[in-house]
């Protein structure tokens, strides 16, 4: 896992120092990145506004015809529908792999993953001369990763110590407690928080939807109202979207979900009156809460603090320009630079009491490299359908629920977010890539866009807890679950048995609620 951390943090100190200022191209080149510092802010080529003006000025034929345009201004190949391939082949790995031909998936997943990625990039760099989606897909994945892997380390250093006999109720309540911390230390850092105490709290009794109702509402739904909360909200964020605008457009939705969740929880916990292994619980309990390495939530707190080190929001900042859309690396450096320091400096009690361990976000960084390298094409095919006249007629707050939803269970909510948040914003005249633009949009400027990205916003992080792969911190729960022996579904089982019987229904319900009337 060190090793993974120090390329990735390589990797991107590699790619800053290549993009300077003096870097020249011809205008057959694709990938124009400068490095942007605050001292030569007048010599800045294109910035969003300069570059949304110049879109505008320049009347050229065919701008919008028949070959794709990306969000950067130059037209290329569309994807053809066959580059999906590596893609589902993915999913279905990700699927069968655990069940069927588990020790050779668990040995080589990092492998094949990377590889799937590294075929679809080179397909977009040398067959379609198309160096946008991929370089946006870099940087959305190191914007992730680094968020993730802060949280999950830093966390990591937290010890919880619950003394108390583990019932109904106090269970409820943590799983509602943990779904309101996931607002204000992401549902990563909850999750990774408090993932550890609840099995232990739990241990005599505990059981797989003990650990799917965690990811329900603690890992996805519970994260709903801030940015910070869940990744696909923390890019809407970068993109324009005001920091308190979901809390105050989504808490109805937010408290029926997680108030249908934990009642249904409490019944089912209610019924769980076995043990486990015939081992009894201890009867008597001091009532105390204790937490070993405290300090550990000054580092979660520098982390949060990063997420508004944002170049789109603070023009000073040093920034990677690209194609008028700004990217941070300076956020991204300092969590890496946390999750490095957190580790090193934390209490040796708090590693060894939570039985700390870099594989379930070793597994979550290479399993998501092959994700967001092969999902492109999906999410063009999808966006560019949606972009499309016949697609424009049909984009409604309702198909835009539905659609965002669908595919933010399996496609990861965070891009899925994005993309049709795009479509959304292109269908009403509207650029993603314009931050000014995206507040008017979040402000009802154009036609239903309120609605519009209301409904986007719920459905990717309700949905994001209809599969493992829906969202990162999914992962992540699943693999210490199963670290201390709890057997977990499968992918396929997962949803079978608790995504379509008991999420699906309440997501239905919410829209029934809340949108398909409106």
């Amino acid at each position: 896992m060190r090793r993974l951390l120090l390329t990735t943090i390589f990797s991107t100190i590699l790619l800053c120092s290549v993009c300077n200022p003096t870097y020249s191209i011809t205008p057959n080149q694709e990938v124009p990145v400068q490095f942007v510092q605050h001292q030569e802010e007048s010599e800045i080529v294109t910035t969003p506004e300069i570059q949304h003006e110049e879109d505008h000025s320049e009347d050229q034929a065919g701008e919008h015809g028949e070959a794709h345009e990306g969000d950067h201004g130059e037209e290329h190949e569309a994807a053809p529908p066959w580059t999906v391939i590596p893609f589902v082949l993915l999913l279905l790995m990700i699927a069968t792999g655990p069940l069927f031909y588990e020790h050779f998936w668990h040995k080589n997943y990092p492998i094949l993953a990377v590889l799937l990625a590294v075929m679809v990039v080179s397909y977009y760099l040398f067959a379609l001369g198309n160096a946008g989606e991929p370089v946006h897909a870099l940087f959305e994945y190191l914007q992730f990763i680094a968020l993730l892997s802060s949280l999950f380390i830093a966390s990591g250093g937290i010890l919880i110590k619950i003394d108390r006999k583990a019932t109904p109720i106090i269970n409820s309540a943590i799983l509602l407690i943990g779904s309101v911390i996931s607002n204000l230390i992401g549902t990563t850092g909850a999750s990774m928080l408090l993932i550890r105490p609840y099995i232990r709290l739990n241990q005599h009794r505990i059981r797989s939807y003990h650990i799917i109702f965690f990811i329900f509402m603690v890992s996805n739904v519970g994260g709903a109202l801030t940015p910070i909360g869940d990744p696909p909200l923390f890019l809407g964020f970068l993109r324009g979207v005001p920091f308190f605008w979901t809390i105050s457009h989504v808490v109805f939705e937010w408290v029926f979900a997680l108030l249908i969740l934990g009642g249904i929880f409490f019944i089912l916990d209610k019924r769980n009156r076995t043990t486990n292994n015939g081992e009894e619980e201890i009867s008597e309990h001091s009532g105390k809460i204790s937490i070993v390495g405290k300090r550990n939530f000054l580092w979660l707190a520098v982390v949060i603090g990063a997420v508004f080190v944002d170049p789109n929001k603070i023009d000073w900042l040093p920034h990677i320009n690209y194609h008028g859309t700004r990217f941070s690396f300076v956020r991204e450096l300092i969590m890496f630079a946390v999750a490095f320091l957190s580790f090193r400096l934390a209490k040796k009690e708090a590693i060894n009491g939570n039985e700390f361990s870099f594989e379930p976000i070793r597994e979550v960084a290479f399993i998501f490299i092959g994700i967001f390298g092969t999902m492109m094409p999906a999410l063009e095919l999808v966006g560019d359908f949606a972009k499309s006249e016949s697609g424009r007629e049909l984009i409604t707050h309702n198909t835009l629920y539905w659609g965002t939803g669908i595919l933010s269970g399996f496609l990861d909510n965070a891009p899925t977010y994005l993309n049709f948040l795009a479509a959304a914003m292109a269908s009403v005249g509207a650029s993603v890539n314009d931050s000014q633009e995206v507040l008017a949009f979040s402000e009802g400027a154009y036609p239903d866009s309120i609605m519009y990205l209301t409904a986007i916003s719920v459905a990717a992080v309700f949905f994001g807890a209809m599969s493992y792969i829906g969202n990162g911190p999914n992962f992540m729960v699943k693999s210490i679950a199963e670290q201390v022996g709890i057997k977990m579904p499968s992918f396929f089982g997962y949803i079978i048995r608790f995504s379509l019987p008991i999420l699906l229904p309440i997501l239905v319900l919410v829209w029934l609620i809340f949108f398909a009337f409106s």
